[in-house]
């Protein structure tokens, strides 16, 4: 399941509660030199990011990555949009799907692997009201049930 050359910045732990999501892919990120030495601080959040098509190139809006301290002048700033880096194909193929059928395009994880900075992007449907709340109810019948085996197998 984890790749041990994936070396995880942060996650958008948020998305699997606010999304369905559908089918995820991993792509580069077109970054500056104190962007790439943020991240290696692990100084960023994906919290309200998203992605959007324009003029054929997939790019990755409001992903915050904090200014690198001993920057100078050349520092960065922190919610530019990034440029994404997929083949064609799949940039098609995304496109088309976010046309026709409503999803949207969430960034899930922002990790390093193989020294590169990648974004896994998810092609997602919103969720509604009701399947927000069915999540949660699951959540908490889980939790209940894992407490009670956990009490049987200790004998109580």
């Amino acid at each position: 399941m984890s790749d041990p050359d994936k070396k995880v910045i942060c996650a958008n732990r948020r998305a699997r509660f606010r999304y369905h999501l559908e089918e995820t892919f991993e792509a580069g990120l077109a970054l500056t030199g104190s962007e790439v030495k943020s991240l290696r601080a692990g100084k960023a959040h994906l919290n309200d990011a998203y992605g959007r098509i324009k003029g054929g190139e997939l790019y990755l809006m409001k992903a915050h990555i904090a200014p690198y301290e001993q920057a100078n002048r050349e520092n960065h700033e922190p919610e530019r949009e990034r440029k994404l880096l997929l083949h064609r194909r799949e940039i098609d193929r995304i496109s088309g799907k976010i046309r026709e059928r409503g999803f949207t395009l969430v960034p899930t994880k922002l990790y390093f692997k193989g020294g590169r900075a990648k974004v896994e992007v998810a092609l997602a449907r919103g969720k509604k009201l009701h399947d927000k709340r069915q999540a949660v109810a699951d959540r908490e019948t889980k939790r209940e049930l894992d407490r009670v085996m956990k009490r049987r197998r200790q004998g109580r």
